[in-house]
């Protein structure tokens, strides 16, 4: 299995298949977030992101399909405008790292969630119940 750093290809794309990518890079770290933001976004009680570099990823089909949304003054979120599903979350006060939405990885990224982040916002009705650390905000 390969572990946070190490280097495998992966392959994803959106819900109706207008958008694919691949990641060459590194697969830094896997995190759930439970901002209210995200939550919102992914209409879900919690987001699952990798962390990469932005130059690893790679679109090669649809691009033009791919619709940004300035989310906050700091941050740009991506999205399929075909069918909604998420892409990138993008803070602008780190540009070597963004973060791709999981959930559209097509097989095993070979990396697992190690953190929770924003814990402080998170649905009052969900339960995390898995051991790992967990950050009131943020891990920076």
């Amino acid at each position: 299995m390969f572990r946070a750093g190490r280097f495998a290809m992966v392959h994803g794309g959106c819900l109706c298949g207008g958008i694919r990518y691949e990641i060459s890079g590194k697969l830094d770290k896997m995190h759930f977030c439970h901002c209210q933001m995200c939550r919102r976004g992914h209409g879900t009680p919690f987001a699952n992101y990798v962390a990469i570099n932005p130059r690893d990823i790679h679109y090669t089909q649809g691009e033009e399909l791919i619709a940004r949304f300035p989310s906050s003054e700091s941050t740009v979120r991506t999205f399929c405008s075909r069918c909604g599903s998420n892409l990138e979350f993008s803070p602008q006060t780190t540009p070597d790292e963004t973060w791709i939405a999981s959930g559209g990885f097509d097989g095993d990224p070979q990396i697992r969630p190690t953190f929770h982040i924003y814990v402080d916002s998170k649905a009052p009705w969900f339960e995390i119940t898995d051991n790992l650390t967990q950050y009131p905000v943020s891990d920076d």
